[in-house]
């Protein structure tokens, strides 16, 4: 009998160990980001057609496809730079864009509204947008300074910490025309990443850039990667989406066509037209049985 109470004692006291051990909290369960149902139309011109996906916290995602098919479009939508025709967009489960009107529905932010949010979402494009007047640590610092309230020592330390990321900080002082197009663009995504956002969005990063400059931007994009940082990246550089994203969409005409690990996508393609544009691009996919 005290064999079968000591028993009972200690399920019990697993059971109490069990409900109060830490574990994931719920909302990291949730996706970061999601997309649904996204449309964007320029006049009659459907250049999104009702696209859909998660993305999960520290999760790195390609976009991939032919030029045309909507990839930049879908990110420039996920910062609201262009205003979806229909759809939702949803980061921490907060709706981006959008927000209750008086009448009942939705109704569009202003830029205003829409700041804090897009504060959250740093972005580097195909062009370095760099201010041709101010040194790299300033062009770094210019954003936490204004939209950010720090102080100016503030947020030179915080530049000099995000140039190190980039593998620039003894660029601080230099000016963009002192810079290769690699560097410059090292630079944006040291501006980017001083925003401290959830999400970063990269757009062909590279395709501006000469071919030999190409591996330096990877390599800091491939170290992001590796923090677990949390990314979503419209590229053609195939081989790289392979090896660093854990995810691949593959879009054409403004559709998902196929999406799944990045592995099975480029190697092991399911759809004829995936394996057809992998082909064209010099990546022949393996043969599906």
């Amino acid at each position: 009998m005290q064999v079968m109470q000591v028993m009972q004692v200690m399920q019990t006291m697993q059971e109490m160990q069990d409900r109060d051990a830490p574990g994931p909290h719920p909302a990291m369960n949730t996706p970061l980001l999601t997309v649904d149902g996204l449309k964007k139309s320029y006049g009659q011109t459907e250049v999104l057609k009702g696209i859909s996906f998660d993305l999960s916290r520290g999760e790195t995602l390609s976009l991939i496809g032919p030029s045309g098919s909507g990839k930049s479009t879908c990110l420039r939508c996920i910062n609201y730079l262009e205003r979806p025709t229909a759809g939702s967009i949803l980061l921490d489960a907060e709706c981006i864009g959008q927000l209750p009107a008086a009448g009942g529905g939705l109704r569009f932010m202003s830029d205003r509204e829409l700041a804090p949010q897009r504060a959250e979402i740093g972005m580097v494009f195909q062009l370095f947008y760099l201010w041709p007047h101010l040194c790299v640590r300033d062009n770094v610092a210019l954003g936490p300074i204004r939209a950010g309230g720090l102080s100016r020592a503030e947020a030179y330390d915080l530049a000099d910490e995000m140039l190190d990321k980039v593998h620039l900080r003894h660029k601080a002082s230099a000016y963009p025309e002192h810079l290769s197009g690699g560097q410059q663009q090292r630079v944006a995504i040291a501006r980017a990443l001083a925003q401290r956002p959830k999400l970063m969005l990269f757009d062909e990063p590279t395709s501006a850039l000469d071919p030999e400059l190409v591996g330096e931007v990877l390599g800091v994009i491939r170290e992001l990667a590796e923090e677990g940082r949390s990314m979503i990246l419209v590229t053609h550089e195939i081989r790289f989406a392979r090896d660093v994203a854990d995810r691949v969409i593959f879009m054409d005409g403004g559709h998902i066509v196929e999406q799944g690990a990045a592995a099975d996508v480029i190697n092991r393609p399911r759809r004829e037209r995936t394996r057809a544009f992998l082909g064209q691009v010099g990546e022949p996919a393996a043969a599906v049985a």
